[in-house]
């Protein structure tokens, strides 16, 4: 056959091949407008059939083209594109400076200065950290000597591969695991880091057949000894006054097993724990725990109504301050990693700047600031939120989504979905292998080394020794007029 002769045979294969192409194209048009004309629940497609349908893509796609074109470095929530970067390179231990000026407005209400001195601290100067021990009274107290730690995500909302780079990861960079609520899997003993129990609503893990705790389960979780604290937790910042919520796609056969819940089924804690009905009954459970497991005992909770908190301290007080929380750890209204409603994810809680000072001045006025040691968390995942929250008050600070980007996460919003397409928050096999725990542990670690090394850069610009000697007088933060205030004076109820 000649070549003219293939020539011309393609031609008829490639025109025909475009002819089946074209009226099957035809024929998906037709169906497409017949099947969105009969249909009656989506009014766009009833009205506009076919060209309708383009609505609906770009209103899926619009979160994915807002974060990759349209949106400033510093205009995204929850996390800016100039967050995520700090974190992803202090992952991955590259270079974090950045070059011709900074790209954050300083005359904004609301923006925070850190006050350099004119006598810096010299290397010769620094110290180290000051090493923390939580719950001095109890028979195995605990004493850490980082900052920053890993806060409470649990197996379930994170998947197996996540939990295990964070239990390696924590154990590289020397800080704690929190479990969170979904109780202790063998992947957060796998690292051999040190690890926070949490015991949520639900108790899981701990908990009898009537959702009561358990003291022969607790036991049983207390014995391994890499568990160093329990942390009640009566709320988070994601869904302040209510319970946890894991869908029902993400309750798989060993999640039911270790939860001792029905798999497949949503998976719904109470709104707050079945045994308290008032501060008395919070201080009988952390004494119940702390002398069951000898390990510190604290509380996590959201501030909103802050009356409560008045009337437990007046409890302690009756009662002597050894029946204290060892740590209260105080979540902010704006933190959140897991699925929650949206009204209260938006609209219920106060936010660590507000609450944070207040439970500070509290324990303060009510003398019991050295003997309950404060956790604080939500949205601390860069080194100038974890400084501001220390010159605030805080002793240490835990930080979730934060070591969720260290394991590379893109922020695409489908924690509640099972379709994480990184692998973190899904339990679909095929997802999950791109996320590889070896690789990803070293990048939880460097993550918090670099948190902790960029950390000290600004106390020591700021002349003190060590991160926890900043104080509210070295930041200042800026009021509507643009003009600043320090943070001394604009909390001014505040006397540290």
């Amino acid at each position: 056959m000649s070549e003219l002769n293939w020539f011309m045979w393609g031609l008829d294969l490639f025109s025909g091949l475009f002819l089946i192409v074209i009226g099957l194209a035809v024929l998906a048009v037709i169906y497409m407008y017949i099947a969105d004309k009969m249909q009656t629940k989506q009014a766009v497609r009833h009205n506009y059939p076919v060209i309708g349908r383009f609505r609906y893509l770009f209103e899926k796609q619009g979160e994915f083209f807002r974060q990759y074109f349209f949106a400033q470095d510093r205009e995204e929530l929850p996390f800016n594109r100039a967050e995520r970067s700090w974190v992803y390179r202090a992952a991955k231990n590259v270079d974090r400076t950045i070059a011709f000026g900074s790209t954050r407005p300083l005359d904004t209400a609301g923006t925070v200065m850190f006050m350099n001195t004119a006598f810096p601290t010299q290397d010769e100067e620094i110290t180290p950290i000051h090493p923390l021990t939580i719950g001095t009274n109890c028979r195995q107290p605990y004493t850490t000597q980082a900052i920053c730690h890993i806060s409470a995500m649990s197996f379930g909302a994170l998947s197996r591969p996540a939990i295990t780079a964070l239990s390696h990861g924590a154990a590289q960079a020397g800080c704690w695991l929190n479990t969170g609520e979904g109780g202790l899997s063998p992947y957060h003993l796998k690292g051999g880091c040190d690890i926070v129990f949490q015991i949520g609503t639900a108790k899981y893990g701990v908990r009898n057949e009537h959702g009561h705790l358990d003291d022969e389960k607790l036991k049983s979780i207390a014995i391994h000894p890499e568990v160093k604290m329990f942390e009640i937790k009566m709320s988070q910042g994601a869904k302040p006054g209510k319970g946890g919520i894991l869908p029902g796609i993400k309750v798989t056969a060993e999640i039911a097993h270790i939860r001792g819940i029905p798999q497949g089924y949503d998976s719904i804690s109470p709104n707050g724990h079945i045994e308290f009905k008032s501060v008395n009954d919070i201080l009988d459970m952390v004494e119940r725990v702390r002398e069951v497991t000898g390990k510190p005992t604290g509380i996590k909770a959201v501030l909103g109504d802050v009356q409560w908190l008045e009337d437990l301290c007046d409890e302690i007080e009756r009662r002597g301050e050894d029946s204290a929380p060892d740590f209260f750890t105080l979540d902010s209204a704006d933190g959140g990693t897991g699925a929650a409603p949206q009204p209260l994810m938006d609209y219920v809680g106060l936010p660590l700047k507000e609450s944070l000072p207040i439970l500070i001045n509290i324990l303060i006025q009510r003398g019991l600031r050295k003997r309950i040691k404060v956790i604080a968390s939500g949205k601390l995942i860069v080194p100038s939120r974890v400084a501001w929250a220390l010159a605030l008050g805080a002793d240490f600070i835990a930080s979730a989504r934060g070591n969720m980007f260290a394991l590379g996460c893109i922020q695409a919003l489908q924690c509640n979905r099972d379709t994480c397409p990184t692998g973190i928050t899904t339990h679909n096999p095929k997802l999950q292998q791109g996320l590889d725990p070896r690789d990803k542990s070293a990048r939880v670690a460097n993550y918090n080394h670099n948190l902790h090394h960029d950390l000290a850069l600004i106390a020591h610009s700021c002349g003190v020794t060590e991160p926890r000697q900043l104080k509210p007088s070295h930041v200042r933060i800026v009021l509507d007029s643009g003009l600043s205030i320090s943070l001394d004076k604009y909390y001014a109820h505040m006397d540290k």
